[in-house]
């Protein structure tokens, strides 16, 4: 279902108030941040491949803008290292911070960067500010964060699944510090929110998707006691999103209960693309469905609809008997590539020429995470963009 749009906030304590929005993937990147593997039970019997497919990774990214790697001492930067240079990985493009962690998923465990510049303060609905006071905000937002950057650091408790997430839940902070982004903590009543990158998409206008399974259920429960429309209040003061748009549930095997980055994203302003099952005997091929519905009768924050382009899904994936998230969905825009996770499957060269479409300007490159996706992530996971700022 899409939700009406609402005004930006006007509250000049958020970032939204100050002119700021979470700015769509494709925009100009000043770094992607990754975390180097080292959980392996994250990958229990299947680790030895998944530092190679990380090296991968960051070759591509390298060549296209700065890589921001966490280690999480001294001996994994001296592995990490070591391997990046065998792989021919290791640049000038690639920063080390030795940060302790306990996952790689940085996407859900960092911080979600917003820029300004996108449009001016709204003034409507100000009444009773004093405006000489609100431009001094803003010019004292300029000198803490130079780089035309904010924070966003959302609480982290491990998808309220996990136990051991507490230095994970410190890397969004650290993120910050190190892009001199000056940090916003999102609030509901008097507690933190909890949300991950992944179970939300922006296409940078305020528009904004994410599902009901993963922020409504009670399973997996991250922020008891909110609503629909609070979720919806916090997305318009820190993100600068006016209109949500809330489908209904993710895929099979998802460890995370329903993030969209496995399902549906933007690739323009007014373009989407959804995952879509053609075996009516897959469990994926009724939700598939139902969210497809949904975002037909979808607009985008202007009230008009989305153009939707149809991504097959790969045949399934199945690991010591589990069910695993695979998905093209999962794929991270960089600038001047996009990396698309691919399974050796008949799927695969479909997927590619789909993107090949949609980003005539990038270069489209699969990367096999058939092992990868046994930690029931892939290449959207493990990545976050800070975006160049204003």
């Amino acid at each position: 279902m899409a939700v009406p749009s609402r005004k930006p906030s006007s509250d000049i304590s958020t970032p939204s108030g100050r002119g700021y929005r979470m700015p769509a993937e494709w925009e100009p990147h000043a770094a992607t941040w990754l975390a180097w593997p080292h959980y392996h039970a994250d990958w229990p019997g299947k680790f030895e491949p998944i530092p190679w497919v990380y090296a991968e990774i960051i070759r591509n990214l390298a060549r296209h803008e700065r890589v921001e790697l966490i280690v999480k001492d001294a001996t994994a930067e001296r592995q990490a290292r070591k391997l990046l240079k065998r792989a021919n990985a290791l640049s000038d493009a690639v920063r080390v911070h030795r940060w302790p962690t306990n996952r790689v998923w940085t996407r859900d465990s960092g911080c979600t960067f917003v820029k300004c510049g996108a449009r001016a303060p709204a003034r409507e609905g100000w009444e009773g500010h004093d405006f000489n006071r609100a431009d001094q905000v803003l010019k004292n937002e300029r000198a803490l964060a130079p780089a035309g950057l904010l924070a966003v650091k959302w609480r982290f408790n491990a998808w309220a699944k996990y136990s051991n997430w507490q230095r994970d839940e410190k890397t969004g902070s650290l993120m910050a510090t190190a892009a001199n982004a000056q940090e916003f903590h999102p609030v509901f009543g008097k507690q933190r929110v909890v949300l991950e990158g992944g179970s939300i998409d922006v296409n940078g206008q305020g528009t904004l998707l994410t599902t009901e399974e993963c922020l409504l259920s009670k399973v997996q429960q991250r922020n008891p006691g909110m609503k629909r429309s609070d979720y919806q209040r916090v997305f318009a003061d820190y993100l600068g999103v006016t209109s949500v748009i809330w489908l209904a549930s993710g895929i099979a095997g998802d460890d995370t209960h329903g993030h969209v980055d496995d399902i549906t994203r933007f690739v323009a302003p007014d373009t989407i693309v959804t995952a879509v099952e053609s075996n009516p005997d897959d469990p994926n091929y009724e939700p598939l469905r139902e969210n497809i519905r949904r975002l037909r009768s979808a607009t985008d924050q202007g009230g008009k609809p989305l153009a939707i382009i149809e991504l097959p899904m790969p045949a399934p994936v199945v690991f010591e008997g589990r069910r695993l998230p695979a998905s093209y969905a999962n794929f991270y825009i960089a600038n001047g590539i996009v990396l698309v996770p691919v399974f050796n499957d008949a799927n695969d060269r479909f997927a590619l020429d789909i993107f090949a479409d949609v980003f005539p300007d990038r270069e489209v490159v699969g990367v096999y995470c058939g092992d990868l996706i046994w930690g029931f992530g892939a290449i959207h996971c493990m990545t976050q963009q800070q975006p160049v700022g204003a």
